[in-house]
């Protein structure tokens, strides 16, 4: 019995003082600084972990790189709007949108329709710094607003570049920074899926020439920029189809185009400012011009020209009888526009679109027949008063 305890004492020990060697073996690491020394042969072959990097392709650099140049740009934007509810009583709501800003003075644009109404507006920027901030212009017709922020430092600003619409092509790669849902700085990405749209919105007012895209737009998105994988803004997110009011891949962009085109306008005069012609017509069909027999078969039947206007001023003539179209009394017997500043007129929505690239002060050319005589008008255009359309 002795004997036993005897050998389990020592077979104790000898357990002990082998893990001791091992535990001090493994605490003198060659090449440790631990004072012992080995041979370059014998130095194990470590990775040198600081060099390491993701195995990123090519298409997912591209992304990373244009989320982290363009997202210290987007801002989310909260408006405050005072409604009223059943008795009457005034009741604050709050809705949410994207931004971008566009300049070290504090310029931000957005949608129209993220600030309309606004009492209030609070901006917050990536670094969730928030700062008040007042509207500058709004340009109602194509969804779009410039506001300023208050007493913000300029190191805090990121302009994000406006770039080229013109030159997109469907297919090509697009990517979307924005707010949706209030999850600030959200990145998606798409394609142009097509260009030129026009659609109608809330209020029934047309934007024209649109881009259509599948990067996921979300309630929160409208204001923030779509981007070219350069990085430039070349469209600002503005509204989608969905039966669900969720994303369904149908999304649509104001483009840069049109940005370029008012922005400047909507910080120094709030307002855009456009040209008037001062008519109103009918667009001539085949039929149209059969019935009436008149000179062509596509063009604008003037039937109304407002006085004071450009085409006043330049003696176009409204109409002269009342005829019957399927039915129908229409104002007829007026000159018939079918072309303005080179650009041939099928419609009033041509004409609108013709006139949205001009501005007051310019002269154009018209073409317009009166009876069976061509005739061309040069026209000065002076500024579109409140409320009226062309």
């Amino acid at each position: 019995m002795r004997a036993s305890f005897i050998r389990a004492i020592l077979l104790t020990a000898l357990l002990s003082s082998a893990a001791t060697l091992i535990l001090v073996r493994w605490d003198v690491i060659p090449g440790s600084g631990s004072g012992e020394s080995s041979s370059p042969a014998e130095q194990p072959a470590r990775a040198d972990i600081s060099r390491l990097e993701p195995p990123f392709s090519e298409d997912e650099e591209t992304n990373i790189r244009v989320y982290n140049q363009v997202s210290p740009g987007v801002v989310n934007i909260t408006s405050t709007v005072v409604e009223y509810d059943f008795f009457f009583s005034p009741v604050a709501r709050q809705g949410t949108g994207s931004g971008s800003v566009i300049d070290l003075e504090g310029h931000v644009l957005t949608n129209f329709h993220v600030i309309a109404g606004a009492r209030n507006l609070e901006v917050a920027l990536p670094d969730q710094s928030k700062y008040r901030a007042a509207i500058v212009g709004t340009d109602q017709q194509n969804d779009l607003a410039v506001i300023r922020l208050r007493d913000v430092p300029r190191d805090r600003l990121h302009p994000v570049k406006i770039g080229d619409s013109t030159p997109l092509k469907v297919g090509q790669k697009v990517l979307a920074i924005g707010n949706p849902f209030r999850l600030q700085n959200t990145l998606t990405i798409g394609i142009i899926s097509s260009l030129g749209r026009t659609i109608q919105t809330d209020n029934g007012d047309l934007l024209e020439n649109v881009i259509q895209t599948d990067a996921a737009i979300n309630r929160g998105n409208s204001g923030g920029p779509l981007l070219n994988t350069k990085g430039e803004m070349i469209g600002i997110n503005t509204s989608i189809i969905s039966p669900s009011g969720g994303n369904i891949g149908i999304g649509f962009a104001v483009p840069s185009s049109t940005i370029r085109r008012v922005v400047e306008d909507l910080i120094k005069e709030g307002r855009v400012l456009r040209p008037w012609l001062g008519i109103e017509g009918y667009t001539i069909t085949p039929d149209l011009a059969t019935a009436l027999n008149l000179p062509v078969s596509a063009g604008i039947l003037v039937a109304k020209v407002y006085r004071g206007s450009s085409a006043a001023a330049a003696d176009i003539r409204g109409a002269q009888e009342i005829a019957v179209f399927y039915n129908e009394r229409i104002l007829a017997g007026g000159d018939i526009v079918t072309s303005v500043h080179g650009k041939p007129v099928h419609s009033m929505h041509d004409l609108r679109g013709v006139l949205e690239e001009l501005k007051p002060g310019e002269t154009v050319l018209l073409v317009i027949f009166r009876g069976g005589t061509r005739l061309e008008k040069s026209v000065r255009l002076t500024e579109r008063p409140p409320g009226v359309r062309f």
